[in-house]
């Protein structure tokens, strides 16, 4: 590994971070309940771990406001414009492998 410096690694970190944000923006047409069933996590994953994160840091996130820095708009305008309905089976995969944390 490349000898970084603190400061090097949080700022790739979170250049990293911004261009998956921005990625999971464009691609509106994948829902969350795939990328639960496929990966593990998905958006509002996400934007727990900012809102833990800045929690941790002492500054006082709500969840709405975590969720709209990752969506880039209120969750509930997201999922009017972008959610559909999940298929029993994805249903039943979500639940069979649903981390303890969401």
């Amino acid at each position: 590994m490349a000898d970084l410096t603190p400061e090097q690694q949080r700022d790739f970190e979170a250049a990293a971070f911004r261009r998956l944000v921005e990625h999971l923006r464009t691609r509106s047409d994948v829902q969350n309940i795939d990328l639960m069933n496929l990966a593990g996590f998905c958006r509002n994953c996400l934007s727990n771990w900012y809102r833990d994160a800045a929690n941790a840091e002492g500054m006082e996130l709500s969840k709405d406001e975590s969720r709209e820095i990752v969506y880039g708009m209120p969750y509930a305008e997201w999922q009017a414009k972008n959610q559909t309905e999940a298929s029993p089976e994805k249903q039943v995969a979500f639940e069979q492998n649903r981390p303890k944390d969401h």
